[in-house]
């Protein structure tokens, strides 16, 4: 995967972002599962380089839609602390000045801890590549973002391989980002009857995926006389259950479509 091209790539000259075709959303703009996955990569890097521990969970809130622009971004710490530090990262549209969309990442320093009477969880192996491959396309017709990873289902979980890094040097929940957007969507009630954009994204990391395999367990409950709904899940790797990803969800009727005069 290293020698592949990321999904957002770092313009030298001024510390932009330039987004690539695979980090399209379904409608227009940009996924908001890639643009996550960017803003907490980048928290996940400058984490690295200052000791302040493992990115164990993103919370990220998308504001407006984002296009397919050169795109600029702000890391702020919180706190950073002796075992637990919070990090925000906000990104704009470059040349504009309302943002776009905010993660906070929070980190925690490892410290093994003994815990009498406790036992893990049984391990059982499983091997995403011999289910079916469940991949959708988008209703522009385009590469989009699941364009950029290999999807399979089967047994009520859908297995996401990311076939590109969402930047260069992505961390765990970066990359953990993008497949865990699709909770709510694999899950909806009923398909192409209205649009299901989720305006924020929550996942937690008990531990790191092992492997390049992500599976989803995913729940949603749509409330129609409201235009809102939940999406929630289960996060796995081949091993077992890493965390767990929530969002909201805001039911949008689809615009009709365009007739040529």
């Amino acid at each position: 995967m290293s020698q592949v091209e990321p999904i957002f790539r770092r313009v030298v000259a001024d510390g932009t972002w330039e987004p690539s075709a695979l980090a399209r959303g379904p409608f227009a703009g940009l996924q908001g599962g890639a643009v996550a996955g960017l803003l907490a990569g980048e928290i996940e890097a400058r984490a690295d380089a200052s000791g302040w521990g493992q990115a164990v969970s993103a919370a990220a809130w998308f504001l407006r839609p984002i296009p397919m622009n050169r795109l600029r971004t702000q890391v702020v710490p919180l706190r950073v602390g002796g075992r637990v530090s919070v990090v925000d990262n906000t990104l704009w549209v470059e040349g504009e000045d309302e943002p776009c969309a905010t993660v906070r990442v929070t980190l925690m320093q490892s410290r093994p801890v003994e815990v009498a009477g406790f036992v893990g969880p049984a391990e059982t192996v499983v091997d995403p590549s011999l289910l079916g491959l469940s991949a959708r396309p988008a209703r522009h017709g385009d590469p989009w973002f699941m364009d950029a990873m290999e999807a399979r289902a089967g047994g009520g979980v859908s297995w996401f391989r990311m076939k590109a890094p969402v930047m260069a040097g992505a961390g765990p929940l970066a990359q953990a980002l993008g497949p865990a957007d699709w909770a709510h969507g694999v899950s909806r009630p009923v398909w192409d009857v209205v649009a299901d954009p989720n305006p924020n994204l929550t996942v937690h990391l008990a531990r790191p995926p092992r492997g390049d395999w992500l599976g989803l367990q995913p729940t949603t409950h749509w409330t129609p006389e409201l235009s809102r709904g939940a999406g929630a899940g289960l996060l796995s790797d081949t091993r077992g259950v890493v965390g767990s990803v929530s969002m909201a969800v805001a039911l949008t009727a689809f615009r009709p479509a365009r007739v040529e005069a």
